[in-house]
């Protein structure tokens, strides 16, 4: 057992007294040596400031399940502003720019790269965000080659861009004409867009979504980073703009009011104007499609912005969204899969036993994975669509 310090001065401080009386003749043994002061406590860290009630939110429209902000408004007591943007390129502009406004958004891998790489966004502080254990391993591993370690993104949804037909009127304008194997032929290849054009032809009206996939109908890398490339994409696409209807940017709409019998889009927006067709009384068959090629897959990401002025708030936006049966909710209303894994258990069958939702492990092997592109592709690329779109 150890002594205090006031047990052992006192000890000594008696054998001192005792030494006096005995011996007067002898000096004074000598005094003890000073204890040393206890280290000052380290002051302890001033408290996070209280931040408004506030949260800015910009994310891609028809995205959300119905009531989820208002849930997690009445939870948390936080006011949530959600906006929304059409396009990658889009939201990139306004986050080069500065001074956003926003404090989570929700960037396609492709711009979220150079957007972590460019210090647009600020790393991820984990601990405010326990659900981050219902994720994926192997979605969170294929995010690594946009965000390494996973220390800026979590996955929002997923999905893949490819064909999307209504069936019932594509028939009908291809008369005899059968369906091809490929069905990027249906938007690409003259024979069948010359009598696909009556009922109409839809292509996302951005180029990171239209250059790739016309890259990959040609042999070419997706993202490719060659200039040379994207020359010989927008040749092909010349043979084809003449007998395109509409560049979109409301393609649920296009697709399910039957603007479009033909479209480039997103799985998940194919699938949701699918439902609004039937909800609509609609006896058109609308289907997205699985191109014998394969289809380019993407992630789409929520991260919090550098100049965030709620991060505290965005975190737990962040964690309410990544419960399990929230991220079910999404896959469940919205027809995209999600990276949740825990959620999955709680997804509807019918949802999640469709192939064009959450696609089988062979066709998944067929999906042309996310990349970068250089400014030097960049620049060509936006080259190309826009001359593709003016008919130059």
């Amino acid at each position: 057992m150890k002594l205090s310090n006031k047990v052992i001065g006192a000890f000594a401080l008696s054998a001192i007294m005792l030494a006096a009386c005995g011996k007067k003749e002898e000096a004074p043994a000598p005094a003890p040596a000073p204890v040393a002061a206890a280290p000052a406590a380290a002051p302890a860290p001033p408290p996070e400031p209280e931040e408004e009630k506030v949260l800015n939110i910009y994310n891609w429209p028809d995205y959300i399940p119905e009531g989820m902000i208002a849930a997690f408004e009445k939870e948390s007591g936080i006011k949530v502003n959600y906006d929304t943007f059409e396009t990658n390129e889009a939201l990139h502009a306004k986050l080069v720019a500065g001074n956003s406004g926003y404090d989570i958004v929700v960037p396609g891998t492709v711009f979220a790269k150079p957007q972590i790489e460019g210090g647009l966004m600020q790393p991820l502080d984990k601990s405010k965000i326990p659900n981050l254990a219902n994720l994926d391993p192997a979605i969170l591993k294929t995010l690594t080659k946009a965000d390494p370690d996973n220390k800026h993104l979590v996955p929002w949804a997923w999905g893949f861009t490819t064909v999307g037909i209504n069936k019932t009127k594509a028939e009908k304008a291809l008369g005899k004409m059968p369906m091809p194997e490929n069905a990027w032929d249906l938007v690409f290849d003259p024979k069948y867009t010359s009598k696909l054009k009556s009922c109409g032809i839809a292509y996302l009206d951005s180029p990171t979504e239209i250059i790739p996939v016309a890259l990959h109908y040609i042999g070419k890398d997706a993202y490719s980073n060659d200039p040379a490339d994207y020359a010989a994409a927008a040749e092909m696409l010349a043979k084809v703009r003449k007998d395109v209807r509409l560049f979109s940017s409301t393609m649920i709409d296009d697709i399910s009011s039957g603007k479009a019998c033909v479209a480039i889009g997103w799985s998940g927006d194919i699938n949701i104007a699918a439902e609004r067709a039937k909800e609509n009384k609609s006896k058109d068959v609308i289907e997205a499609m699985l191109p014998s090629t394969g289809a380019l897959i993407f992630f789409d990401t929520m991260g919090i912005t550098k100049d965030a002025k709620h991060p505290k708030n965005a975190h737990a936006f962040i964690d309410f969204y990544l419960r399990a049966e929230n991220a079910a909710a999404m896959a469940n209303e919205m027809t995209y899969p999600t990276g949740n894994l825990a959620a999955m258990d709680k997804i509807k069958p019918e949802i999640a036993g469709n192939k064009t939702i959450f696609v089988e492990s062979a066709y998944l092997e067929k999906m042309i994975p996310p990349g970068s592109f250089t400014n030097e592709a960049r620049e060509a690329m936006a080259n190309a669509y826009n001359g593709f779109k003016k008919g130059k």
